[in-house]
């Protein structure tokens, strides 16, 4: 899976799982407000994560998640990717 796949495959389920419009995300956009996160939301978030990733997701994974673009690279860095956009 290629970073633009994952990208694609991100925001699907942003959408799907958090009712937001696609448009509002966007690579520099806050993760966190655009998807009008509370902690329930990140448990929602990071099952999400897994049973599309097949990853497990720590926690202190997130304390350097801000944008839609540090999200993106987390996840192409767990699954293994190395290519940017």
């Amino acid at each position: 899976m290629n970073h633009t796949e994952i990208i694609a495959k991100i925001n699907q389920f942003l959408v799907e799982e958090f009712e937001v419009e696609v448009e509002l995300i966007t690579p520099e956009g806050n993760l966190k407000e655009t998807l009008n996160m509370d902690s329930l939301d990140y448990i929602d978030l990071v099952v999400v994560i897994e049973n599309n990733f097949g990853f497990k997701v720590m926690p202190e994974d997130f304390s350097g998640i801000t944008t839609f673009q540090d999200f993106y690279d987390y996840i192409a860095m767990k699954v293994g990717t190395k290519e940017t956009v």
